[in-house]
């Protein structure tokens, strides 16, 4: 299984041998610790449980205390769990660093996307606003409700305004651009969701790209 947890460092900028420039993202990943093993007899499926971040004892609750307790590991401030078709070769305790990943292979990478606060339609859905003359009476808002008396209410997924951001989003095929083991950070071709400090899910990818 190919999945490491990842903070969020920040994007730069790198060259290539030919002379152009590559954005990337610089994710600190790992180092993490297998905290469970889940396997089909058990627990019904097979997944790895990864933790990763230190954490004093008393930032944490007594159900985790006692989950890390039973593995005989000491705590992690993050955890997050990774399917996978086996779990044969991986055992409570084993360490995944960045060098999980090579320079070139494609990953998937999750995250929770900024906050936006509560957003009008033009920010939240990109809609055109009308004109801006005095006269017009009709700026920024979100337009037509439907009909009257039929059907006499909105339809469902109307665009309206609202809270934006703060979703998982799932990024596909990233290249891995380089992986620097003496800081265990990895360098991702193009952005990924979140802010600087974000917490991201890092896995091969499940689709190739075409």
């Amino acid at each position: 299984m190919k999945a490491i947890i990842g903070k969020k460092l920040g994007m730069t900028q790198i060259f290539d041998e030919n002379g152009y420039v590559i954005p990337v993202t610089v994710i600190e990943a790992g180092p993490c610790v297998v905290a469970q093993v889940k396997s089909k007899e058990t627990d019904g499926y097979n997944a790895i449980q990864l933790g990763f971040g230190e954490v004093k004892d008393k930032h944490i609750n007594k159900p985790e205390k006692g989950h890390f307790a039973k593995s005989k590991l000491t705590a992690k401030k993050h955890l997050r769990e990774f399917r996978t078709n086996s779990t044969e070769d991986v055992k409570v305790g084993d360490e995944v660093k960045a060098d999980v990943f090579t320079a070139g292979e494609k990953v998937d990478i999750q995250g929770i996307t900024k906050g936006k606060g509560f957003q009008g339609v033009i920010k939240r859905h990109g809609q055109s606003r009308g004109p801006m003359g005095h006269g017009s009476m009709y700026h920024r808002r979100p337009g037509s409700m439907g009909s009257t008396s039929t059907p006499g209410r909105v339809y469902k997924g109307k665009k309206l305004p609202g809270h934006m951001g703060v979703q998982t989003v799932t990024i596909q095929n990233l290249d891995v651009v380089r992986v620097d083991m003496d800081k265990n950070v990895l360098l991702v071709k193009g952005s990924v969701p979140g802010p600087k400090g974000a917490i991201l899910k890092i896995k091969a990818t499940v689709k190739s790209a075409k």
